[in-house]
């Protein structure tokens, strides 16, 4: 088994070599531009209600996977100040940083690995925000959550919007999509070795990326266990990832595919 070290430089290598894929899509290219207009905000209505629950305006916010930073300056739509986005692809931060500029926002970007944050990478933020498929990234979760927690001030809230642990039982390019194909408990990491895409396209051959699925009681216990209040877990029955899991919608009976966890810091 690789070292967590190690894990992380191969994932990284993997996200730099799909960024310039995404540059060229029309989504990228319309985001650009809509980025510059007043209210500028990519998030769907249910990371928008998560968001308003904390009462935004005016708090400080740190994102953790920020990827090119779209969902993190989005939040200046609800009155928060977007101040750092963490992630560990120079490719996306590029990326994170040509939307800001066209958004006007003095938001910073930092590029390191979360496990492994410089000495001087500021903290004592209001809220912090983590977005689909960043914790599936992740190999050490109860690590992972400290370092969060290290980076906000006492009493301030997470806001994680998530794809469910229970959809990554299903492989929709399988014969039968609908019979599970991996088991809720297996932890050993899925191996991908093509470029990653948001839209269901080939993209190609890339460095070899690890994904981990961890439970929805892994998720509580890590981020419990690193000084959260969980105050909200919410459910919902709609997909928040590739187009290719659409068909996993509006079945009966229907299987939970995305979440909302609201979580405040002890202190």
């Amino acid at each position: 088994m690789k070292t967590l070290s190690e894990i992380t430089a191969s994932n990284r290598a993997a996200w730099d070599a799909s960024a310039p894929a995404h540059e060229e899509t029309d989504m990228w290219k319309e985001m650009l531009k809509q980025a510059a207009s007043p209210g500028f905000s990519v998030l769907d209505e249910t990371l928008s209600e998560a968001v308003r629950s904390v009462a935004p305006r005016g708090k400080r916010v740190v994102q953790v996977g920020c990827n090119n930073g779209r969902d993190l300056l989005s939040l200046g739509a609800f009155g928060a100040v977007p101040v750092l986005g963490i992630d560990q692809s120079a490719a996306f931060l590029d990326q994170a940083r040509k939307l800001a500029l066209a958004a006007g926002s003095e938001c910073d970007f930092l590029c390191a690995d979360v496990y492994d944050l410089p000495a001087d990478t500021p903290t004592g933020f209001d809220l912090g925000l983590i977005t689909i498929g960043v914790l599936n990234w992740m190999p050490d979760l109860p690590r992972f959550f400290e370092v969060v927690a290290g980076l906000l001030a006492p009493q301030a809230r997470l806001v994680i919007y998530e794809t469910h642990p229970v959809l990554e039982m299903f492989d929709p390019e399988a014969d039968d999509p609908f019979r599970p194909a991996r088991s809720y408990f297996d932890k050993s990491p899925v191996i991908f070795e093509e470029a990653i895409t948001y839209d269901g396209s080939e993209g190609g051959e890339a460095p070899a990326s690890y994904w981990f699925t961890h439970t929805l009681g892994a998720v509580v216990t890590a981020c419990a266990s690193a000084g959260f209040v969980i105050e909200r877990l919410t459910e919902y029955p709609h997909s928040n990832r590739e187009v290719d899991y659409d068909i996993y919608q509006g079945r009966d009976p229907q299987i939970p595919m995305c979440f909302t966890l609201v979580a405040r810091k002890r202190g």
